[in-house]
């Protein structure tokens, strides 16, 4: 059995080593995601993202034990109280944690698999910890791949966690249908996040950590933001584009709904709070679906890392038609400063030539 055959089967080991291989870019790994990708495009990709110490891992600790246990998977109060948010039975869940690369062994750290090791010995639980290779904008190059080895594999909600690496958490939103954006009082700064501009990226907005003093503040910022950041009633900033709801015209006067993140507490220690976020997540999905905006970012995700792939194809087959020591020897013209960037791409052109 090849690796392909063995992820769609369920072999847990044929799983990891698929993700290995393509996450190292092999060609076995490639072949194995060709023969995937027919089988992808169900599972429900949900980005978790914000600064470091909001508590994003213990917050995608919670979802999951949630989905996995909607009934009697409750670790509080409050989740004992409450129905389970529109998970009428478990489901399958991935999670994909990308860790900062470490400085010494080039890996992931793999500190996300020591908070959700209650999670450990579930078969319904896939977790893979990524290392970041010194990749910007919180998720590594290889996240687009590796999700799409696990939606092959039948997960149905695949959870990415990003660093926390604070304006650069944009490029999540190319990834994730549905984007969360956690916060957390006592932090500092209450508008960090607005400054940042991942508040821009948010479908529902999380402020974690909601026992600790400050709570109101964090969240009257936000909601200030938001405020500010929905003018426009038919139209919506999405991934630094104006688009319009599917099916206005730009002429229209009749504004259609459009979606508002939501704002909510949650407490991820005890899962206070987790059943109205897994229900504005179900929500998120509905909306997307009713408006054709789940189509559309399936498009954007495929079309990014489409483009991702074009552009560090091309760069290799650049590379690999240049005369031998020409890269090198531009390098160190520059480094002399006799030629400037611009005129060093120039001359390697000419060399390919």
């Amino acid at each position: 059995m090849d690796l392909a055959e063995g992820v769609l089967a369920g072999d847990r080991l044929a799983l990891a080593r698929t993700l290995s291989q393509v996450e190292n870019g092999t060609a076995e790994g490639k072949s194995a995601l060709s023969l995937l990708f027919p089988h992808t495009g169900r599972a429900h990709l949900v980005g978790v993202t914000g600064a470091s110490g909001t508590g994003k891992s213990s917050l995608v600790n919670q979802l999951a034990r949630y989905y996995r246990m909607p009934a009697k998977g409750a670790s509080s109060p409050d989740m004992q109280a409450s129905k389970p948010a529109q998970v009428e039975s478990p489901c399958r869940v991935a999670i994909v944690a990308v860790d900062p690369t470490s400085p010494f062994t080039g890996g992931a750290i793999l500190g996300d698999r020591i908070r959700m090791r209650d999670l450990a010995g579930d078969p319904g639980v896939f977790i893979r910890s990524m290392a970041t290779r010194g990749s910007l904008g919180g998720i590594a190059s290889a996240t687009a791949a590796v999700v799409q080895v696990l939606d092959a594999a039948g997960y149905e909600l695949i959870l990415i966690e990003t660093v926390g690496a604070g304006q650069s958490e944009v490029n999540i939103a190319r990834l994730a249908h549905t984007t969360i954006v956690v916060e957390a009082p006592g932090l500092g700064d209450d508008i960090q996040a607005i400054k940042a501009g991942i508040l821009e990226i948010a479908d529902v907005l999380v402020v974690n950590k909601a026992d600790l003093p400050g709570v109101e503040n964090t969240e009257r910022a936000l909601r200030s933001s938001l405020n500010l950041a929905h003018p426009l009633p038919h139209r919506f900033m999405h991934h630094g584009k104006l688009d319009l709801i599917p099916g206005q015209s730009a002429t229209s006067d009749v504004a259609e709904p459009l979606w508002v993140p939501p704002i909510l507490r949650t407490v991820a220690l005890d899962g206070t709070g987790i059943p109205k976020l897994v229900e504005a997540i179900a929500d998120h999905r509905a909306h997307l679906e009713a408006t054709g905006g789940w189509e559309q970012r399936e498009r954007w995700r495929l079309q990014s890392e489409l483009d991702l792939l074009l552009q560090n194809t091309l760069v290799e087959d650049f590379r690999s038609r240049l005369p031998a020591g020409a890269y090198e020897q531009v390098v160190e013209e520059m480094m002399g400063r006799r030629i400037s960037p611009f005129q060093a791409v120039e001359k390697l052109v000419d060399s390919a030539g």
